[in-house]
């Protein structure tokens, strides 16, 4: 557990941006609970997607947190508005932690150490497993209705969540452009099928 715990703040610079220590350790606890479970010997091994192995999860929550961050400073300044910083960082580092239960299929056995079966697997979406985490290592309401992402999953949309389901896209357009030449919309249309 205690490596884990150094490979999330590590892994994760964006940590010190979190005011509350209280809900900086939440968010390492439940990383670390993610990748013990799931049986990763290292955070970095964790995809971006189950077929896209190129860019890294960690590589993708540091880009939603960094476009969160600047949009949300951009919303204070410009606008005037108020968004939580501490919620919108927890919950874009948050965002994706479901992955280290889902992409365990996904990835070469030499990857994973033993995942527990109870929780590794690809049957629960990683934007629902990732909530459940947050939830069970106690983050607060706001960060866990923030987690939901791709299917609209919470009815009652708060700024901070509308603000990283934004940034989430906008970081997975860069990528699957980047990687495979076509918008995150395209890449749902070719592939949602196939990994049914």
């Amino acid at each position: 557990m205690l490596e884990y715990n150094t490979q999330v703040r590590e892994a994760f610079p964006e940590l010190d941006n979190i005011e509350s220590g209280d809900l900086r350790e939440k968010v390492v606890e439940a990383w670390t609970l993610g990748l013990s479970r799931g049986g990763w010997r290292d955070i970095n091994d964790i995809p971006y997607a189950w077929n896209i192995h190129d860019v890294t999860n960690v590589e993708h929550v540091r880009g939603v947190t960094r476009i969160a961050r600047e949009t949300a400073a951009e919303q204070r300044e410009f606008h005037g508005a108020d968004p939580d910083m501490d919620v919108i960082v927890a919950a874009s580092l948050l965002h994706d932690v479901g992955k280290c239960y889902e992409y365990v299929d996904f990835v070469d056995d030499e990857k994973l150490i033993e995942p527990d079966p109870e929780y590794a697997t690809a049957e629960v979406p990683h934007s629902l497993s990732g909530y459940a985490l947050a939830h069970e290592v106690g983050c607060p309401l706001a960060v866990q209705r923030a987690i939901p992402h791709f299917i609209g999953e919470i009815p009652a949309r708060t700024m901070e969540a509308e603000l990283i389901k934004s940034a989430n896209s906008a970081s997975s357009n860069a990528i699957t452009q980047s990687v495979m030449g076509i918008t995150l919309k395209e890449w749902v249309e070719k592939y949602s099928q196939t990994q049914d």
